[in-house]
């Protein structure tokens, strides 16, 4: 088991470099298997993720290298199998290669998705979508068959009934190599969805609308990668540095983002009380002083992302009044809560699922548990502010969505290792 030990209460200050988005570069990997030529690309973040998704390729011998923030993928001797359930269950992400091998062959065969447990994520608007390109889709226990090899995969009309990243990202995989014109409508407009549609599009794609309600797409027969594809900023990444830097920062310039894609949270830092320094490509966070409690809801881009709510819940421990947090997302996003609580947080789930934060300015070291990613990303910033030690285990699904996130602590001046082995007793700790 992987942990991280940290030995809190230091004063941060410096710079930090944000990495690639996590939430594009889990669907453009998959994305990949839709060239007929190498694709490579720059400023990838080095997560258990992307390696997880290598193993993925590899199984169809589709080889990738990764070095540096370059990952290169060479799909030319692709052949079609069956995909690795133990890789595929570690990642939510995996199931873009359901698109991806739709689009490539007509027909996908994968295992239910993993990743992180934050509630109910079903899958079927995925399902309706492929449906509507002309594919049968069956189950069987936990895996799903896909097949439109019988009539030909074909462009066609997808209503989404409720916004979906992930849907929407696998339709346009699919919909890209089908013939016809596919119509999607009430689709997610994060920019991660742009990202991926700007990577296809580089490649021959012929995709509109990408970051407005509708997307329309002319199937095409090939796709040949021209260029390398540099990944946006990752605006997750960088928000739990922004928060970070306020709660425990002498002044922290975050570095390589887009100010547009943090709007909704630097908002929120600006409404406490924040006054923070936006440039061009950079967010310099001074040393903050008394800070207000606020209200946030989360909400599809371009509202508060709901893997902003837990990163930036520490800081709200430092304001001089309540904050409430209404995750309307995944309202069940709430397994930090226990964790914080050990600490000595003063944090509560209202009868209507509201997160009520009150003001904890006497944070302890603890033993606690990195349920998923957003919620280890809570507990660091959270032991970084802390008096004493704190120990998280399970840190790996810390390390599946933070690139080096302790060498770039280190830098910060922060005390943080990464450690492996068994838990502590309380007494030991």
């Amino acid at each position: 088991m992987s942990m991280m030990k940290i030995h809190g209460n230091h004063r941060l200050m410096g710079e930090v470099t944000i990495c690639g988005a996590k939430n594009s570069t889990v669907a453009l990997i998959p994305a990949t298997i839709l060239s007929d030529t190498p694709v490579e690309f720059d400023k990838v973040p080095d997560i258990l993720d992307v390696h997880n998704l290598m193993l993925i390729l590899q199984s169809m011998n589709v080889p990738s290298e990764f070095s540096d923030g370059i990952f290169k993928v060479n799909p030319t001797n692709i052949k079609e199998s069956r995909l690795p359930s133990e890789a595929i269950k570690k990642l939510r992400a995996s199931y873009y290669f359901m698109g991806a091998l739709l689009g490539r062959f007509h027909r996908a065969i994968v295992s239910f998705p993993g990743g992180d447990n934050i509630g109910p994520r079903p899958i079927d608007q995925h399902i309706r979508a492929f449906e509507a390109l002309g594919a049968d889709v069956t189950e069987d226990g936990d895996t799903v068959y896909i097949d439109a090899t019988k009539h030909g995969l074909k462009g066609g009309i997808i209503d989404f009934e409720m916004v979906s990243v992930g849907a929407t990202i696998n339709a346009i995989l699919a919909a890209t190599k089908a013939d016809g014109v596919t119509e999607i409508h009430n689709v997610a407009k994060e920019p991660e969805i742009v990202d991926i549609v700007s990577f296809l599009n580089s490649m021959g794609a012929k995709i509109t609308g990408a970051g407005t309600d509708d997307i329309r797409i002319e199937g095409v027969k090939s796709l040949s990668a021209t260029e390398i594809h540099t990944v946006i900023p990752d605006r997750i990444e960088a928000g739990t540095y922004l928060a970070l830097a306020a709660a425990i920062g002498d002044g922290i310039l975050v570095k390589n983002v887009i100010p547009e894609h943090l709007k909704p949270f630097t908002e929120k830092l600006t409404e406490m009380g924040l006054k923070l320094e936006i440039n061009d490509d950079s967010i310099f966070v001074p040393e903050s002083g008394n800070i207000h409690g606020v209200q946030i809801t989360t909400e599809p881009f371009p509202g508060f992302a709901t893997d902003w709510q837990q990163p930036i819940t520490p800081l709200l421990f430092n304001a001089d009044s309540d904050s409430v947090i209404t995750d309307t997302i995944y309202p069940k996003r709430k397994k930090h809560i226990h964790e914080l609580k050990k600490m000595g947080a003063i944090i509560k789930v209202a009868d209507n699922n509201q997160i009520i934060i009150s003001p904890s300015r006497d944070l302890h070291g603890a033993i606690v548990s990195a349920g998923e990613i957003r919620a280890g990303a809570s507990l660091l910033v959270a032991g970084l502010m802390a008096n004493g030690e704190t120990l998280i285990t399970h840190a790996d699904h810390i390390l599946r969505g933070y690139d080096n996130v302790v060498e770039k602590l280190a830098g910060l001046n922060a005390n943080v290792e990464l450690l492996e082995g068994n838990v502590p007793s309380a007494s030991e700790a």
